[in-house]
């Protein structure tokens, strides 16, 4: 069945889904408003990724790292604001992985290449243990795993 909800009676639907259910006052003129935080960063991020991949290929994961670190002053000067954070390692390929703190990772290949990864499931990653803290030893690239960033 499916339901056709009309503007004079929203909590009103065929077969008797819902029959006359009351509206709030006000309900119907209130705007919508998103539950989706957004940030200043993600608009810089997109920037930083169509920037670096106009860029030579040779000169791609210094560029970026600039991009990043710019990122990281301006949202470090902008606390009312979601956090936004970045980790820069080396891969065991020589690649440059930039891992971010949702989730995702942005990798530059040796022949500069963007790939876009998750950061758990798109590396071999090794861990150095200590009594009180794990921190990543070395990542490797899963390539086949991750999309390719291409210029528009």
């Amino acid at each position: 069945m499916m339901l056709n909800y009309s503007k004079e009676n929203p909590g009103a639907a065929p077969g008797g889904a819902v029959e006359d259910a009351p509206v709030a006052a006000g309900v119907e003129d209130a705007p919508l408003v998103s539950g989706v935080v957004t940030s200043p960063a993600d608009g810089m991020l997109r920037r930083a990724i169509t920037d670096t991949l106009r860029a030579p290929a040779s000169g791609r994961a210094g560029l970026f790292e600039q991009f990043v670190g710019e990122i990281e002053s301006f949202m470090a000067n902008h606390p009312e604001e979601r956090p936004w954070t970045c980790r820069v390692y080396t891969g065991t390929d020589g690649s440059r992985i930039f891992r971010g703190g949702v989730g995702h990772s942005l990798v530059i290949d040796g022949s500069g290449r963007l790939w876009r990864a998750r950061s758990y499931e798109d590396f071999d990653t090794t861990y150095s243990l200590t009594e009180r803290t794990c921190e990543i030893n070395t990542l490797t690239p899963l390539y086949g795993q991750m999309r390719e960033y291409l210029p528009e």
